[in-house]
């Protein structure tokens, strides 16, 4: 074969294989895409199961199936947001309690997803940066942003409070703070008013000489409990840890927590599971009553 016809066939096939490989990278990805009401369906199932033992058995299975389809479409910010919320779930819900170091790693999975998919909308970098690029990468962000806001600020919050004593953690509460205050300016609905109880949790946690105030996480708490129409049990357990607890108040604590536990965990249905870790929750914190008063 002449030289050069030898050296155009060899670009040709390159070019052929390469296109080969670029069609089935694609192909991929669109079947991911495909997939998605699948997982949709898959959680929506999850959401509504009231078996706890059941649901923890579940949730990695599902889990490992999301980060596989990550991994073929690792640009798909919704994936990286329902990530980051699944692991949320799988910490707060079945290992923060008895397996702290577990939940700690699973809350820092949640919050890198998180990050990804907010840089993929084009903000910018988030991490390694100074606190006021931060702040301007976040007040670019829009309603379309407010999940992998909630749940990378979620999680990353939590992260942060199960490393309360190491100052490098406490240090990036700003930034935790200021995704929740943009999804609170944005849209204070959203997740049945999880950014009010973000900030009800903030403010209670907060030393009075940090500026912590109690009367304004009161406000924060009852907001959400009215967004979630008293439907998201969860915000009745947060209320009573975080508030009643910290003002001493061991009959509004008692109180909260019997209409948690007495309301049923159905009474959304796409809020069952939630509704039953909530419960579950209710039981450990009254049995500890007598320790907090």
């Amino acid at each position: 074969m002449h030289k050069k016809n030898k050296h155009l066939a060899m670009r040709l096939l390159l070019i052929l294989t390469s296109a080969l490989l670029l069609s089935a990278c694609s192909m991929d990805r669109m079947l991911v895409r495909s997939s998605v009401p699948l997982l949709e369906s898959g959680v929506e199932a999850l959401n509504h199961e009231t078996d706890l033992d059941l649901a923890e058995d579940s949730i990695p299975a599902n889990l490992n199936m999301l980060q596989g389809m990550i991994k073929i479409d690792p640009e798909n910010g919704l994936l990286r947001t329902y990530a980051a919320q699944a692991f949320y779930g799988l910490a707060y819900g079945f290992n923060e309690d008895n397996r702290p170091e577990r939940a700690s790693e699973f809350y820092l999975r949640g919050r890198q997803h998180g990050i990804t998919a907010l840089e993929l909308t084009g903000v910018g970098k988030l991490e390694d940066n100074t606190i006021a690029d931060f702040n301007e990468a976040v007040s670019n962000m829009r309603e379309r942003d407010v999940a992998a806001m909630f749940w990378t600020a979620s999680c990353w919050a939590k992260w942060i409070d199960m490393h309360r004593d190491d100052p490098a953690a406490i240090a990036q509460l700003p930034r935790a703070t200021a995704l929740m205050q943009r999804v609170l300016e944005l849209d204070e609905t959203f997740y049945y008013g999880g950014a009010h109880l973000f900030m009800g949790i903030l403010e209670a946690s907060k030393p009075r000489m940090a500026g912590g105030d109690l009367n304004i996480a009161r406000e924060h708490f009852l907001k959400a409990m009215e967004l979630g129409d008293g439907k998201f049990l969860m915000t009745g357990v947060y209320y009573a840890d975080y508030y009643a607890k910290k003002a001493f108040d061991r009959e509004l604590f008692i109180s909260i927590l019997e209409d948690v536990l007495k309301t049923p965990v159905d009474i959304k249905p796409e809020l069952t599971l939630l509704n039953a870790v909530a419960q579950k929750r209710a039981l450990k914190l009254i049995s500890e009553a007598d320790d907090y008063f």
